[in-house]
C-alpha cells in the first residue's frame, strides 16, 4: 500500500495508508499496546475525517501495530489523572474527540473494517465491534476489563456489542466474562470471519478487496438503512428505502448491473 501524502509520518500515534478504494488506520502506539492517549484519539479524529471526506475510499480497515490491536484506554493517563483529581478535564477531552472518530466511522457511506489481532480489551473491544464487520486471528482474545477496574462501557462499545447480540447476552459481556476468543465472538456474530493468525494480513485485504467491488451508492444506502431500522417506525424506514434505491438507480454503477444481467442469456 502507499502512504498518502502529507497525511502521517512514521512516528505518529495512528497512520493512513491509501491503495484506490482501500484505506487502512493503522494504531502506532506498539510499545502501549496501541492503547489510547489524547495524541492517538486526536490523531483518529483528523485521519477518519479525511477518509470520510474522500470519494475515492470505499473500504477502512482498522489494525493494530505490534502484538496487540488496542488495549483500551490508556491507564498511565487515566490513573495519574485520578490522582491528580482531573479525571473531569483529563479524560473529557480525550473522550471528546475519541468519540468523534467512533461517531464519524459509524457515519461515513464506507464500510469500515476492523483487524484484530491479539489483544482487543476495554474501549479496543469496542473499537473491534463498532465497526461495520470484523476480521479476526483465531488468537486474537477479547477482553471487556470494565468492570473489574468499577467503571462502566465507553468508547461505542455499548453502541456496536448491543445492537449484535441484543442486551442480555451483552450485560453478560460486560460484566460476567473476563475475556472470550474470536470463535465466541464469530458465534455470537460480533466476527464476520476468524482466520489462522498467520493469515490475517492477507485475508483482511482479500476481504477489504470483496466489499470495495461494491459501489459507492449500494454501501452508503445499506449502512445508512441498517443502522436506521432498529430505531425507525415501519412507514418512515419504507420512505428511506424508497428514497435510497431509487437515488441508486440513477447512477452508471447501476446501469452496466443491469445492462450486463438482463444481457445474459440472449
Amino acid at each position: 500500500m502507499s502512504t498518502a501524502p502529507a497525511t502521517t509520518s512514521p512516528d505518529d500515534p495512528a497512520l493512513l495508508r491509501v491503495d484506490g478504494p482501500i484505506a487502512s488506520i493503522t494504531l502506532n502506539r506498539p510499545a502501549a499496546f496501541n492503547s489510547i492517549n489524547l495524541a492517538i484519539a486526536q490523531k483518529l479524529e483528523a485521519l477518519a475525517a479525511e477518509v470520510e471526506a474522500s470519494d475515492d475510499i470505499r473500504v477502512l480497515v482498522i489494525e493494530g501495530e505490534g502484538r496487540a490491536f488496542c488495549a483500551g484506554g490508556d491507564l498511565q493517563t487515566i490513573g495519574a489523572a485520578s490522582e491528580a483529581n482531573t479525571v473531569t478535564p483529563v479524560v473529557g477531552q480525550l473522550l471528546k474527540h475519541y468519540h468523534a472518530f467512533i461517531e464519524t466511522i459509524r457515519r461515513m457511506p464506507k464500510i469500515v473494517l476492523s483487524s484484530v489481532h491479539g489483544s482487543a480489551a476495554g474501549s479496543g473491544l469496542g473499537l473491534a465491534f463498532v465497526t461495520d464487520l470484523c476480521i479476526a486471528a483465531d488468537d486474537a482474545r477479547f477482553t471487556p476489563a470494565y468492570a473489574k477496574i468499577g467503571v462502566s462501557p465507553d468508547g461505542g462499545s455499548t453502541v456496536g456489542v448491543v445492537g449484535t447480540v441484543g442486551t442480555r447476552r451483552a450485560l453478560q459481556i460486560f460484566l460476567s466474562e473476563d475475556s472470550f476468543t474470536a470463535q465466541q465472538a464469530h458465534e455470537w456474530g460480533l466476527v464476520a470471519k476468524v482466520v489462522p493468525a498467520a493469515e490475517l494480513k492477507a485475508a483482511t485485504r482479500q476481504f477489504a478487496q470483496r466489499l470495495a467491488q461494491n459501489p459507492p451508492a449500494a454501501i452508503a444506502g445499506t449502512k445508512s438503512l441498517v443502522y436506521q431500522a432498529a430505531t425507525t417506525p415501519t412507514k418512515q424506514q419504507l420512505d428511506a428505502e424508497e428514497h435510497k434505491i431509487i437515488a441508486s438507480m440513477h447512477t452508471d454503477d447501476f446501469r452496466v448491473a443491469v445492462k450486463k444481467f438482463t444481457s445474459k442469456g440472449k
